[in-house]
């Protein structure tokens, strides 16, 4: 057997896991998931077509209006439109979580592969990631942005920092799993060094499961960005995103209850959204 043959029967034993994770989005939870994402996605990238007002700019005489056909879910104490900025806040928490997720992703799993070369960088790298569990999100945000200051920068780091031992020991688990079968010891046989079997053989396996992790991870940047955002070391005003926004409308909730319900609403479905996704995708690769 060459190394070419032995390419081809992996690729054809990786095609029905990679079709079950299409179809698993085409059905049931996992088109819900898509639905609702893509949904929240679209009314932010075309926030300027469903809203008239920008969000930042204040309206005379607008000052705590509740809804109306101008202004769908009223105006806050500075006479901002809120739909207005609940649009550009999605934006925002897209931005962050589509940002800071990958980045955490691709770190941790080329970490967590590399560890898995030699024992001793594998016992380091493990107590390193325990020491980064060790500490709460929110704690670790804290201490960043005692250390640079609030904004959205800091919610980045705290996100990466967050996913990148998630994301390491993940593939590590994968990879430790993944190298025992067959076709790995088949490749050693014909004398396949170590770089070339984590790169063709035991790394496409390794990824199927990153794809469940990923949608997971984006449910917790959308969570972790309302978390910091709210306490005030997360996106400073007068940027919308959703965290200040549920933050700033505490004080007013008698005056206009819309001004939670809305960032709320979104963020439900935000999460809900990739949730779904996470537990259909999971679902296709057990099946598979």
């Amino acid at each position: 057997m060459t190394l070419d043959s032995l390419n081809s029967t992996v690729a054809e034993r990786r095609s029905p896991a990679s079709s079950g994770a299409l179809r698993a989005l085409r059905h049931g939870q996992g088109l819900a998931g898509v639905l609702l994402v893509v949904a929240v996605a679209l009314a932010g990238v075309f926030a300027g077509v469903l809203s008239s007002h920008d969000p930042l700019t204040q309206i005379p005489g607008a000052n705590l209006l509740g809804p109306s056909a101008q202004h769908w879910l009223g105006t806050d104490r500075l006479n901002r439109d809120v739909a207005a900025r609940v649009l550009a806040g999605i934006r925002i928490d897209l931005l962050i979580a589509l940002v800071a997720v990958p980045i955490g992703a691709v770190i941790g799993a080329l970490v967590g592969l590399v560890a898995t070369v030699h024992p001793i960088a594998d016992v380091t790298v493990q107590r390193v990631f325990d020491l980064i569990l060790a500490f709460p999100t929110l704690i670790l945000g804290i201490a960043l942005a005692a250390i640079t200051g609030p904004g959205w920068h800091a919610v980045v780091i705290v996100i990466v920092a967050a996913e990148i031992p998630i994301f390491g020991r993940q593939i590590r688990t994968a990879v430790l799993a993944v190298r025992e079968q067959p076709f790995v010891e088949a490749s050693q046989v014909i004398g396949a060094d170590t770089w070339w079997i984590l790169r063709k053989h035991v790394l496409p396996h390794a990824i199927e499961p990153l794809g469940v992790q990923f949608a997971l991870s984006l449910s917790v940047a959308v969570f972790i960005e309302g978390a910091m955002s709210f306490i005030g070391i997360g996106v400073l005003p007068p940027q919308p995103s959703l965290g200040s926004l549920i933050a700033a409308s505490i004080a007013d909730l008698d005056a206009n209850p819309w001004l939670a319900i809305g960032p709320l609403a979104v963020v439900a479905a935000l999460i809900l959204g990739f949730l779904l996704i996470a537990q259909a995708l999971g679902r296709a690769r057990r099946l598979a």
